[in-house]
């Protein structure tokens, strides 16, 4: 069995999968925080906000470094949060279908050299979706909690035209700037490839 290298504050399996992906074995202590949005808070600050409070709030639960890490679907500066039902679900798809939106995802550790932080803009083009294609799509149970009522790793990668950047950022986790941060923490990676 690995020992564990760094401690993540989510319960998301696909961050625990990306981290896995790249040899870096978790412990996993997901942190509740309250995420409400700040009057007159930008998206980019609001998504590194939560992220680095979920860090901080892992930190006195382990004696490694933490990762805390949200993701946000932005369209026309408004935060596309998880669907509540099947209609806040099919409203969300139907306003990113045939266009692009933004996908911020960021990224915090906490660790020896204090709270390192990044986040991460991706640019995604949807097809234009059919209401036919969105119902059976909310069917399946993939999109209920998912930020912006999609999972691009999974089923609705049929509705992705396009991305510009980071394809594991709009999973959950920006492998590329993460790796960087926790190399800066001391946290090794490919301990188990």
């Amino acid at each position: 069995m690995t020992v564990p290298v760094l401690c993540l504050a989510s319960a998301s399996p696909r961050r625990r999968a990306l981290l896995a992906s790249i040899g870096v074995p978790v412990t996993v202590h997901p942190c509740d925080i309250d995420e409400s949005l700040f009057a007159d808070e930008v998206p980019t600050a609001y998504v590194s906000r939560l992220a680095m409070a979920k860090a901080e709030a892992a930190v006195p639960l382990t004696d490694l470094p933490t990762l805390g890490s949200d993701t946000a679907v932005v369209v026309d500066g408004r935060i596309l949060g998880k669907p509540v039902d099947a209609q806040h679900g099919a409203e969300m798809l139907q306003l990113l279908s045939g266009r692009s939106h933004e996908v911020l995802t960021a990224v915090a550790v906490s660790g020896p050299e204090g709270m390192l932080s990044c986040c991460v803009a991706t640019q995604v083009t949807m097809r234009e979706i059919e209401t036919h294609e969105i119902a059976a799509y909310w069917r399946t149970g993939e999109p209920a909690d998912k930020a912006g009522g999609y999972a691009i790793q999974g089923l609705a990668a049929v509705f992705v035209k396009q991305i510009q950047g980071s394809h594991s950022a709009v999973v959950g986790l920006p492998l590329f700037e993460t790796t960087h941060l926790l190399r800066r923490q001391g946290v090794p990676i490919w301990q188990r490839v």
